[in-house]
């Protein structure tokens, strides 16, 4: 192939004027660039996906995975080979990369060693690639002698043999059986194929390895469970992953480590199924090291757990899962754990349902229990509110084998749970806020919880948001900076007032971080400030409106109404939940009992007892 007529060889329209380009442009014009490689990679998708799967197939049997290059292709060739023990650990010289001209080529420049097909052969007779191995040659002008002898020798000896390149009907394709070719179009740089096409090359690298080491099973979810802990790093991964699928501190991840001889997925299969080290490595030889597979497996045979139950409450920031063990009507906590957020409308409901899954698994692994189906499972989940949520929760739990009988419901069901008959009005005032009722009959009603733009009052960040308001009309009018205005800037580390919308709007002050800001509010308003006072007052009037908007639709009594408070701001601020308890004798009703409620999940427990109770 002539190479003026490639495309990794021709000019770039867009940079033709580089060198008169300030650092900014450059920047721009390289970025814009690259912009287009994620497309021309995702082109080749079927194609790259073909070869996982045949990559995968030759190394589950014995085969072995050989990149070949010249330059910058070989440089990367070597570079993910090299990446696989430690990432995957991968059995050394399972995943080999070659250069032109050896080792040396890897850092000095080996003139001419790329013009050589028969150095190929060599390098290949020297490694005895086998027609049990893949081998991927790369070279994005699709022409480079080195590669093309690669491929020709591995397809002579009965190797699969891949081609990558980065142009358009290349010569590597009459020597290939597939090819994979990335079409990036001209470089920023005239022929500089370190640029977009190196960075194809890279992309697709990843995606060969990584695919074929998730399909032998080397990953569970999205976890390296099959990693070699050689430093300090790596053998801190190694314990944050039992903690997080298993539910232990760090003392004891490394107890159950030492005990399974520092294998981290006879680990998780010991720590989330309870077959002993030797029974778990058993059930893994048998599936090729599938840890998902064993979990699934001692599910599916797990025999159900009579008298027991889960109660699991799941929200924006984490999700709570508790085991328990119904005695003489009353219920016993065994064990608890946690995961992260699990709102199906936040995070979707594939992350919704790992995390439960998680915070289930902790629970168990907490208790000492053997992971089995329970008798009852209530699950109280922020986003499942409607009933065909509610329907995918149950889809997904009967999958998982969670429960013989499993009820859905919101999150704010749970603190009501906990009231002495389990009727009457829950205020949750955390980050967000929301009030939500039942009545005796069962009927219910909610008011709030319409989210930061469009309600929410009553909230932490309702209230910080008033107050940094007062703090900006004060500058404004031009009063001098009160002692208010100094202490939230100084919490937020702001020497100047007009520095908050940098902080606010740039997002380094999030929703969640204002909030956090609301007992410095509330503390002013308890030392005297009249404004702060006034701002307290007006958000615990605003939540106190909520409660008699439920009341009303209820008509639940006013005198001796049974509330459950939860949420930071209600339980942590104490002035600001008096001043929210006058609000509510300044509007005619008079609550009691007052329940606080410091771990909603306790009334998903009680949900599921009440559930078992009447079976």
């Amino acid at each position: 192939m002539d190479l003026d007529h490639l495309l990794t060889e021709a000019r770039n329209p867009a940079s033709a004027d580089l060198d008169t380009l300030t650092p900014l442009e450059i920047v721009r014009l390289m970025s814009a660039e690259d912009a287009k490689v994620i497309p021309a990679v995702a082109a080749e998708t079927k194609a790259i996906a073909r070869a996982i799967e045949i990559i995968a197939d030759r190394l589950r049997a014995a085969g072995r995975l050989v990149y070949v290059g010249a330059g910058t292709s070989g440089r990367l060739g070597v570079l993910d080979a090299s990446e696989c023990p430690p990432t995957f650990n991968s059995q050394p010289g399972q995943v080999i990369g070659l250069i032109a001209g050896g080792y040396q080529a890897l850092t000095t420049a080996v003139e001419g060693a790329e013009d050589h097909p028969e150095s190929a052969e060599k390098d290949l007779r020297h490694i005895n690639l086998s027609a049990k191995d893949v081998l991927v040659g790369i070279a994005t002008s699709g022409r480079t002698p080195y590669v093309l002898g690669a491929l020709r020798f591995a397809r002579s000896i009965g190797a699969f043999a891949i081609g990558m390149a980065c142009v358009p009907d290349s010569g590597l394709a009459s020597e290939a059986d597939m090819i994979i070719a990335p079409l990036v179009g001209p470089e920023v740089l005239t022929g500089s194929t370190r640029l977009k096409a190196g960075t194809a090359t890279k992309l697709v690298l990843n995606m060969l390895t990584t695919g074929a080491m998730v399909r032998l099973g080397k990953t569970f979810g999205n976890l390296m469970v099959d990693l070699r802990a050689t430093n300090v790093k790596l053998k801190a991964r190694t314990n944050r992953i039992v903690r997080h699928l298993v539910g232990l501190d760090v003392a004891a991840a490394d107890e159950l480590l030492a005990s399974c001889g520092g294998e981290l997925k006879t680990a998780l299969v010991v720590g989330r199924s309870g077959l002993s080290p030797d029974e778990a490595r058993q059930r893994l030889a048998e599936v090729q090291g599938q840890v998902g597979v064993v979990l699934a497996a001692q599910a599916a045979q797990a025999p159900g757990l009579a008298r027991h139950v889960l109660g699991i409450d799941g929200g924006g920031t984490h999700t709570v899962a508790l085991l328990g063990v119904v005695e003489q009507e009353t219920v016993k906590v065994l064990g608890r754990g946690q995961g992260g957020p699990s709102n199906m409308k936040a995070v979707g409901p594939a992350s919704a349902f790992a995390e439960i899954d998680r915070a289930v698994a902790a629970a168990f692994a907490r208790a000492g229990v053997t992971r089995g189906p329970v008798e009852v499972a209530c699950l109280g989940l922020a986003g499942a509110g409607r009933a065909d949520d509610q329907a995918a929760v149950r889809a997904w739990a009967g999958g998982a084998r969670l429960a013989e009988k499993v009820d859905v419901t919101g999150d704010m069901a749970l603190p009501v749970a906990l009231l002495p008959d389990r009727w009457g009005v829950a205020v949750v005032a955390g980050t967000g806020s929301s009030v939500w009722g039942r009545a005796a009959d069962g009927r219910t009603a909610r008011a709030g919880g319409w989210g930061p733009l469009l309600g929410d009052e009553g909230s932490a960040y309702s209230l910080v948001l008033g107050a940094l308001r007062l703090v900006t009309r004060a500058m404004d009018s031009g009063r001098s900076r009160s002692a208010f205005a100094e202490r939230l800037l100084r919490r937020m580390g702001l020497s100047d007032p007009s520095r908050l919308v940098s902080a606010v709007y740039g997002g380094e002050w999030d929703r969640t971080r204002l909030a956090s800001l609301a007992d410095e509010v509330v503390s002013v308003a308890d030392g005297g400030d009249a404004d702060a006072a006034q701002l307290v007052r007006a958000e615990a009037g605003a939540l106190a409106a909520s409660v008699a908007a439920v009341v009303r639709t209820l008509s639940l009594p006013s005198d001796q109404l049974p509330l459950a408070l939860a949420g930071g701001l209600l339980l942590k601020a104490a002035g600001y939940r008096r001043c929210f308890l006058a609000e509510l004798d300044h509007l005619g009703m008079r609550p009691a009992p007052v329940v606080e409620v410091n771990d909603p999940a306790a009334g998903a427990v009680h949900l599921a007892a009440a559930l078992l109770s009447a079976k």
